[in-house]
């Protein structure tokens, strides 16, 4: 089954970027694939690539690696992007900064379109 993801809150607020992080993760250990990752309104907080919290995991490094290591498409919302000082050179490698089409392309070629948070 090809999923897709869609992630709407910040990396610490809940646990819906954990989750989807173990989604995708389980997702492909179950012969699944990841169509792609879609970061919208503060769920574009998980792939800025300054946030250094204090012995605690590292959600943005965690993506990186994850699209790396599966070549998954990565996106993050640019209205979502503006609004949080996010920019291309404050995002992870592997994320692109795009619009809401790329969202509306994921849900057409996906079997699912997983959604975490609020």
């Amino acid at each position: 089954m090809k999923f897709g993801i869609l992630v709407l809150e910040g990396p610490y607020q809940h646990e819906a970027a954990d989750s989807a992080y173990q989604f995708a993760q389980a997702a492909i250990a179950k012969g699944h694939t990841i169509e792609g990752i879609f970061f919208y309104t503060d769920g574009v907080n998980n792939v800025n690539k300054f946030m250094k919290p204090p012995a605690e995991r590292v959600i943005s490094r965690r993506w990186a690696e994850f699209a790396e290591e599966h070549d998954v498409d990565m996106v993050a919302c640019v209205a979502g992007a503006i609004y949080r000082g996010m920019t291309k050179e404050i995002a992870t490698e592997h994320v692109r900064i795009a619009g809401l089409g790329q969202l509306a392309e994921l849900a057409q070629k996906t079997d699912r379109l997983v959604s975490f948070g609020d």
